[in-house]
């Protein structure tokens, strides 16, 4: 008996194996650190120091004890499932198909909306610099024109990518450490409090914990491409963990650093960052407003890096039709998952404000980080490993558990409208899971008559 299926393209490969293992530790953390320290940073000072005074650092501190617990279930859940897919895979491996799908599919709608609207975020500030770009049609052309060149460079190769990552993450990071460091010796303190019992209310407190958490969210994004890191079962740990812990003391300083140099005048500032960097050296104002741009240009680019490779994933499994799953045999990039990342998110970002873009991804993450708890805790206890010894969660299923107590916590305090969003998408998901299943099923008893 012969073989008869179609020898794989020349052009293309399929598979995990196709996947070049090119990301090291470094490369690992610079694209998580590179994508959690996006937008939201340079405008969440204002709206931290309006809801909760002078006290304000104190919700990154909260955060952080929120943030830590996830960011130890995805270092154990990522030291054991190493395919590339991330939240997909984690949860897929531990719970089946199905939830695997959910998570997926609901990360990848996250991305595409946080992309979006860090791209329209990034058109209104250069708005400042050209008002031509109030008007829709340049502000449409320099969108597409933006993730054109995103597109180009990640097609090119994961190392070419993961390099211009590096890159980016060195030039936007340099001056918010300096701010969130030396800035620190030349600020009035008595501007900035750690003393909870001066938080205005548990209310105020809640709703800082939303905008936190989507401040800190993006390493479920940077670890999607864990098929291509070298050695998953002890670098994506290591990763994670310096990785956080790096962000949360930048963010604490720079939070400290904008209420110390600017005061009550804090509140309301389009700029905060820039401002306050302003405010301790008039030129470090221009310097943060490139940052910014810089950072937002940093965030897309890793956001459509991994985000593709979730597409990949989808296909590789057959959730997405099959073309997803083919990766480039010259360049190994997914190419199909990198156009139609950019394509989606051109168009949502055109269309769209990166308010209604943040309402649609805030929330939905929170639901994606309790699923990737519960991975955690379901696959120690299954035994599940890879190559490589996995991490081990101290204290049992403590961990997983307080992480999805806090997540649930966080969620308790969304809108009504922010939990339609999500039920909409949810049931969308559900009803495309329930299609390609019916595909699969009907190609499958096609294929034995």
């Amino acid at each position: 008996m012969t073989d008869e299926s179609p020898a794989p393209s020349k052009a293309t490969l399929r598979g995990e194996a196709a996947l070049v293992r090119a990301l090291g530790p470094f490369q690992l953390g610079a694209s998580i650190i590179n994508i959690i320290v996006g937008a939201g940073i340079f405008m969440l000072p204002a709206l931290l120091a309006a809801r909760l005074g002078a006290v304000a650092p104190l919700a990154f501190v909260a955060g952080a004890a929120a943030i830590v617990p996830i960011a130890l279930c995805f270092a154990a859940v990522g030291s054991r499932a190493v395919a590339t897919g991330g939240p997909y895979t984690y949860v897929g491996a531990a719970f089946g198909p199905f939830a695997g799908f959910l998570v997926g599919a609901l990360m990848w709608i996250c991305n595409v909306t946080s992309s979006a609207g860090v791209a329209a975020a990034l058109a209104t500030q250069l708005q400042q610099v050209a008002p031509v770009l109030t008007q829709p049609t340049p502000r449409a052309i320099l969108i597409a024109g933006v993730y054109s060149a995103l597109f180009a460079l990640n097609a090119f190769g994961v190392k070419l990518g993961a390099r211009m990552i590096v890159g980016l993450a060195a030039l936007k990071l340099t001056p918010l450490f300096l701010l969130a460091s030396v800035g620190l010796f030349f600020i009035d303190w008595s501007h900035v409090s750690f003393d909870w019992r001066a938080v205005p209310s548990w209310e105020a407190l809640g709703s800082s914990l939303v905008l936190v958490v989507f401040a800190y969210a993006g390493m479920e994004t940077a670890l999607v491409p864990t098929g291509e890191v070298r050695d998953p079962s002890r670098h994506v740990p290591r990763a994670t963990l310096t990785a956080i812990l790096i962000v949360v003391l930048l963010y604490i300083g720079i939070q400290a650093a904008c209420q110390g140099a600017l005061g009550t005048g804090l509140t309301g500032r389009a700029a905060p960052v820039a401002d306050a960097a302003g405010a301790l050296w008039q030129p470090a104002r221009t310097l943060l407003l490139v940052t910014a741009g810089v950072s937002m240009l940093g965030f897309l680019m890793g956001n459509l890096f991994s985000s593709s490779r979730l597409l990949f994933a989808l296909g590789r499994d057959g959730f997405l039709p099959r073309a997803f799953g083919i990766v480039d045999a010259r360049h190994r990039v997914p190419m199909l998952g990198l156009f139609a990342h950019a394509g989606i998110a051109v168009a949502l970002a055109v269309v769209g404000t990166f308010e209604t873009m943040a309402l649609i991804s805030g929330g939905a993450i929170c639901l994606v980080f309790a699923a990737v708890a519960a991975a955690a805790w379901r696959a120690q206890r299954m035994g599940l490993r890879g190559h490589g010894e996995p991490m081990v969660l101290p204290l049992g299923g403590f961990v997983p558990v307080l992480a999805m107590l806090t997540m649930a916590a966080i969620l308790a305090t969304l809108s009504a409208q922010e939990w339609l969003a999500i039920a909409l998408s949810l049931t969308a998901l559900v009803i495309v899971y329930a299609v390609l299943a019916a595909l699969r099923g009907r190609s499958a008893r096609t294929s034995r008559i």
